[in-house]
């Protein structure tokens, strides 16, 4: 009798694990370009540029193809792949100078550039850095691989408002990443 219920249990913890590690693959360590266009539709796609430089392209998706702004209940994926090397200080320098163009205050942002500066990386010619805004928590990938995320709802929306608010530096850019323009 106990053979059985050993049995039964762990039949049943297999068929638990099993259903566990089906989970998609938006919630796993790993968002390969494969999986996000298999799951993701794009919308656009943008090259930077300073001069005659081509600093990186940036690529957005979501499930349906459109980008709603405002919405909290969208999954969006944005890819940015760099041509490049940057450093992670320098990135954020940046980062901090676009929200700063976009007048957004300080408190705002302030507080979330330890965690930036604990999960990017220093950027090589070659790397990719993707940012996943899934139930309003942001997951970052380096190169495909899961890095670390910030879970405080609003910064998904103010980390794309650098390339998607109508305020944005880069309109162009913009405009392309929406679809407006190819």
């Amino acid at each position: 009798m106990i053979r059985l219920f050993l049995l039964i249990l762990l039949c049943s913890s297999n068929t638990l694990n099993a259903k566990k590690n089906h989970l998609p693959f938006k919630l796993t360590e790993n968002l390969t370009t494969e999986m996000i266009e298999s799951e993701y539709k794009k919308i656009g796609s943008a090259l930077f540029s300073v001069l005659f430089w081509d600093i990186y392209n940036s690529t957005l998706y979501t499930e349906s193809g459109k980008f709603i702004e405002g919405s909290a209940q969208q999954t969006i994926v944005f890819k940015i792949d760099y041509f490049k090397d940057i450093t992670r200080d320098d990135l954020i320098e940046h980062t901090v100078e676009q929200w700063q163009h976009l007048k957004i205050h300080e408190n705002e942002y302030l507080h979330f550039l330890p965690e930036l500066a604990e999960v990017w990386p220093n950027i090589s010619a070659g790397d990719s850095l993707t940012l996943l805004i899934q139930n309003q928590n942001s997951r970052f990938y380096f190169n495909g691989n899961f890095i670390g995320s910030i879970e405080e709802h609003s910064f998904g929306s103010l980390f794309l408002s650098i390339w998607l608010s109508p305020q944005t530096s880069q309109k162009t850019l913009r405009s392309k990443l929406l679809g407006e323009i190819k």
